[in-house]
């Protein structure tokens, strides 16, 4: 594809499959992405639909992994640069000395005779129809759907040079003064220059575009080709990674990047998962703990039972996601589609109109000569290639860079969202703080319960939730020597609490409203829970078998980036509030620490979606960042939710951009990015625009009058080529962005 019309046509070919709900096309990743009912459609049908509309289609079979994914797209880049470098070798070989024809104006003589003048045609015509045959092939294509686009305009104005210098050299007699010896000028140098300089600038295109790829490829590189299996006899076989199957066991040796997800079942080592987390230290693994592919064994050999294979695993969900994201588009690039549709058309009629302007204005010896070099003119340096990749190459360059940083952005349109963030709402536990909360407090007051047996029901009933505060309780109890008890009958109320059997005792744990609901009174210690929770401590109800039988409470600090993160954001100009379903006295300080005004306390999961809805009500653009379940439905009602990379992956699937690493410190640095990439996209757009809106007339001779300024159709098919080769470069700075540290 070369131009956003290419991408218009393509989109058309695959929604006119029956079966088809929708389809969007990436011109800088030359994807497609189609939503269909398998029932109705399928690849090859959707292969098909493409091929018939002037294209060739690159498949990869469906659910390889993304190593496999990436290969056949680098091989596909690969070809297609071979090809581009095979025809800009042949077209230059050839338009070089045809040049030095056309300029030397009878300089070397019989330049200007019959015989130079058909050296002239014998060299141009192979590069017209030899490299230039993929411009005329695309632009048939588009003439039997009954559409234009840039290979139309390109080919109309080396034809048109081609064809009049043609039959200047072979029927000169049809030019006016003909009989007067006076011969027609060529134009053959034009035509041959337009091919060899489109061809230069779709080669510096293509490896643009491949740079644009290292961050997904950087990513796959991780994986290692193959795998050592260790048979159920204890003997071990090397095996290709795409063999591995889950269940399988692996041996995995020190220096050696694990093959793909799972858990170790034998060894004690220590492994670099900076790639997946950023944290440059490595984390102790032993048997029962999880693993990742892609990620560097450093300490001992361990073996491992594979969990995840394939696109399962999290670097390829990673890697899907980053290939998606660069795939989709913003909702500025609306803009340049709408000029897009509209814009070659109206080319085509500027064009014609120069050509009779020009006629009529100079009817002289030279004939159609210079109508026709305006003509040519116009076409060559309209051709909006330029416009349509403003948007996607910036999309692509900006979320390739976050993938590098560990910035997951899920879109274009999250990325155009994001850069217009006023307001963001941080859930507290797990966000602003490290979400590994201690136990502090545990009170009993019921007869006969003592605080030891309070708090061994408790974590029983708190072992089965993934809630931080549960978790932290549960290490808590452990620490104390507590035995762990077999509970049923658990179910949890997301933001609210649990419940459990536990000895045949029915145990709940959670808000005072929750309790409340069920009818406990919880009255009896509110002041002294009241206390903690201005200490920054975090209490939690308890009640067995429906009545009130003490309290618990853990402490979870405030990180310091959190710190430095509020007050970027606060130095930005964007307004910070706090959500969580904690104590209003334990949030409020929590919020002092940070420095921030505005808190919602005690808020359920739904409430933090009224809360959201509510913001943007009043006209703000939102961004909502957490961690957990409970977070979900205001993540995915927000502008652009935030999720943080260690929490759950319900969480993740609901956002819009993920921090895989470092917590929310990344978060400025994701907005600035966003706001840089929305920058570059205006760029983009502003250049390609004024390019064509002062390149037209040039070209058309306006100032002819006033200045004897004429752009020749050779500098035209040069400065067409730049343009897009321009945008591309602005584009790729952002891979140069820099995450500067979040300073207090």
């Amino acid at each position: 594809m070369t131009c956003a019309s290419c991408v218009g046509r393509v989109e058309r070919a695959l929604s006119s499959v029956a079966g088809v709900a929708s389809a969007h096309v990436n011109i800088v990743t030359q994807r497609a992405s189609v939503r269909y009912d398998p029932a109705r459609a399928d690849r090859k049908q959707l292969a098909l639909a493409v091929e018939r509309a002037g294209y060739r289609v690159f498949a990869t079979e469906l659910g390889r992994a993304s190593e496999a994914r990436a290969e056949a797209h680098r091989a596909a880049e690969d070809q297609e640069q071979r090809e581009l470098r095979r025809d800009l070798g042949l077209a230059l070989g050839l338009t070089a000395p045809l040049l030095v024809l056309a300029m030397s104006h009878g300089a070397v003589p019989g330049t200007d005779g019959p015989v130079g003048r058909a050296l002239q045609l014998v060299l141009a015509t192979p590069v017209v129809f030899g490299p230039g045959r993929r411009f005329l092939r695309l632009a048939l294509s588009a003439l039997r759907h009954r559409t234009a686009d840039m290979n139309t305009l390109v080919s109309i104005g080396m034809l048109a040079a081609w064809t009049y210098s043609a039959v200047g050299v072979l029927v000169p007699s049809v030019f006016p003064h003909s009989e007067h010896g006076m011969l027609p000028h060529l134009y053959f140098e034009t035509a041959a220059a337009i091919v060899s300089f489109v061809l230069f600038g779709k080669l510096l295109e293509s490896r643009a575009r491949k740079r644009l790829s290292d961050a997904v490829r950087g990513l796959v590189s991780l994986v290692p080709r193959t795998a050592e299996r260790v048979n159920a006899d204890g003997a071990s076989q090397q095996v290709p990674v795409d063999a591995v199957q889950p269940g399988d066991v692996l041996l995995v040796r020190p220096g050696e990047r694990i093959p793909t997800d799972g858990d170790v079942v034998l060894g004690k080592t220590a492994v670099d998962e900076s790639m997946l987390t950023g944290e440059s230290l490595p984390v102790d693994k032993r048997a029962g703990d999880r693993v990742f592919g892609g990620t560097l064994n450093q300490g001992g050999a361990m073996r491992l039972r594979v969990t995840r294979t394939g696109a399962d695993t999290a670097l390829s969900r990673i890697v899907e996601a980053v290939e998606q994201a660069q795939g989709s588009r913003a909702p500025i690039a609306r803009l340049a589609d709408v000029v897009s549709s509209y814009f070659v058309p109206i080319v085509l009629a500027v064009g014609l109109l120069t050509l009779l302007v020009w006629f009529a204005a100079e009817p002289t010896s030279s004939g159609l000569a210079t109508p026709i070099e305006r003509f040519v003119a116009v076409l060559v340096i309209a051709c909006p290639c330029a416009l349509g990749l403003a948007t996607p190459a910036a999309v692509a360059a900006g979320t390739a860079r976050g993938a590098e940083l560990g910035i997951l952005i899920k879109g274009g349109a999250s990325l155009e969202a994001a850069s217009r963030i006023d307001t963001v709402l941080l859930d507290k536990t797990g966000t602003l703080t490290s979400g590994k909360p201690v136990l502090t407090d545990f009170v009993s007051s019921a007869p006969g319960l003592g605080d030891l047996e309070l708090l061994e029901l408790v974590a029983a009933a708190e072992r089965e939730s993934e809630h931080p505060v549960a978790r932290s309780i549960v290490e808590g109890a452990t620490a104390r020597g507590v035995a762990a008890l077999p509970v049923s009958d658990f179910t949890a109320d997301a933001g609210s609490g649990v419940e459990a059997r536990v000895r045949g005792r029915l145990v709940r744990v959670g808000t005072r409203e929750w309790l409340s609901r069920a009818g406990i009174d919880t009255s009896e210690l509110e002041n002294a829970a009241e206390a903690l929770a201005a200490r920054g401590r975090t209490p939690s109800f308890v009640a067995i078998d429906g009545a009130f039988a003490g309290w618990i409470a853990v402490f979870d600090r405030a990180t310091g980036e959190a710190k430095r993160v509020v007050g970027a954001l606060k130095r930005s100009g964007i307004e910070v509030a706090m959500l969580t379903g904690d104590r209003e006295r334990t949030a409020r300080s929590v919020a002092n620490e940070l420095g921030i005004e505005r808190v919602y306390a005690e808020v359920s999961p739904g409430r933090k979606a009224q809360i959201v809805e509510g913001e943007r009500a009043r006209g703000a653009v939102v961004a909502m960042v957490g961690d957990g379940i409970n977070d979900a439905p205001a993540l995915a009602g927000a502008h652009v939710g935030v999720a943080i990379g260690s929490g759950t992956d319900i969480a993740v699937a609901a956002a819009d951009i993920a921090l895989l690493r470092g917590g929310v410190s990344g978060l400025p640095t994701a907005l600035r990015l966003a706001r840089r990439t929305l920058g570059t996209i205006r760029q983009n757009l502003f250049w390609a625009f004024l390019y064509n809106t002062l390149g037209i007339p040039v070209a058309a001779g306006v100032l002819y009058p006033v200045t004897g300024w004429l752009l020749s159709p050779v500098l035209a098919s040069a400065a067409m080529s730049l343009s897009s080769v321009s945008v591309l470069l602005n584009s790729l700075r952002l891979k140069r962005f820099d995450a500067a540290s979040v300073e207090a």
